[in-house]
């Protein structure tokens, strides 16, 4: 286990060195809100930031009457931990470590609620802005759909 925690720290050093501001936005502050993976044993294996305020991309939730904006790759990811018999909680920094605030949120909040028929697996594996891109062309299609054709024996513009 020592061994274990000094090549992790040897690590953490070594990104530090090789680019130290890269980090600095993804290092938990006070005050925020995860969605955190934990084994058995409570150690932890994996977090997803979750955020209080709406911003592009994010999906507003509900987990435990408390609101949420999170992305879709959140909830895939929640998904995927508790098939991996993972305990995955909302928690708050609150500075001196972390309070649980929500547990089983994958009960909540699925990716069906959000819309999405996909598998999480499948979403995960798929970056956002491929699915964004995907979105914006099936927007446009159906946009076009709804405005084409209505009945009329001309058809559409590409079809004259």
């Amino acid at each position: 286990m020592i061994m274990k925690n000094r090549i992790l720290a040897a690590i953490l050093l070594l990104c530090l060195a090789v680019s130290p501001g890269a980090f600095a936005e993804e290092i938990p502050k006070q005050g925020d809100y995860y969605m955190i993976s934990r084994d058995n044993h409570r150690e932890f294996l994996g977090s997803h930031k979750i955020f209080k305020r709406e911003a592009p991309n994010l999906y507003k939730v509900t987990y435990c009457d408390r609101f949420y904006w999170v992305r879709a790759h959140t909830v895939a990811w929640t998904e995927v931990e508790v098939e991996n018999n993972r305990q995955v909680k909302v928690e708050f920094n609150f500075g001196k470590g972390w309070r649980p605030l929500c547990e089983n949120p994958e009960k909540q909040v699925t990716l069906k609620d959000l819309g999405f028929s996909e598998e999480a697996r499948v979403l995960l594996n798929t970056s956002e802005e491929t699915r964004a891109t995907r979105n914006r062309f099936s927007a446009i299609s159906t946009a076009f759909q709804k405005t084409g054709n209505k009945g009329s024996s001309q058809g559409s513009f590409h079809t004259k």
